[in-house]
């Protein structure tokens, strides 16, 4: 999978998933939409990543690690509240954000022994 394919699945996955929790809560807090704001950004940035722009694929790096640090912080949240539908779609968004992230890393692993060889 290419990083841009990942970061797109990331992005649909991130806005689909908030939105759930954040229309589903009987009290819907606004940091429930951080994962949809950042899905969006991931979407705007999404055609630079395909066209191989490393500033704004770098900018989606940053943005795919802080996502996935804030998601791990309300993973733990979920289990102290022992809310398994949150968990669920939690888990989700951290699944295909963790694989983002792998790929990303990949892409940028290949392009420098790229530069190298």
């Amino acid at each position: 999978m290419k990083p841009h394919t990942a970061s797109l699945i990331n992005a649909v996955t991130l806005i689909a998933m908030s939105l759930w929790g954040y229309f589903s809560s009987e009290t819907p807090s606004m940091t429930a939409l951080i994962p949809t704001i950042i899905g969006v950004i991931l979407l705007a940035l999404n055609k630079g990543v395909k066209a191989d722009n490393k500033v704004i694929a770098h900018i989606a790096v940053v943005l795919t690690l802080v996502i996935l640090l804030g998601l791990l912080q309300a993973f733990t949240g979920a289990m102290g509240r022992a809310d398994n539908a949150a968990m669920a779609r939690v888990g989700i968004m951290i699944l295909t954000t963790v694989v983002a992230m792998v790929f990303f890393v990949k892409s940028f692993i290949d392009a420098r022994k790229n530069r190298a060889a």
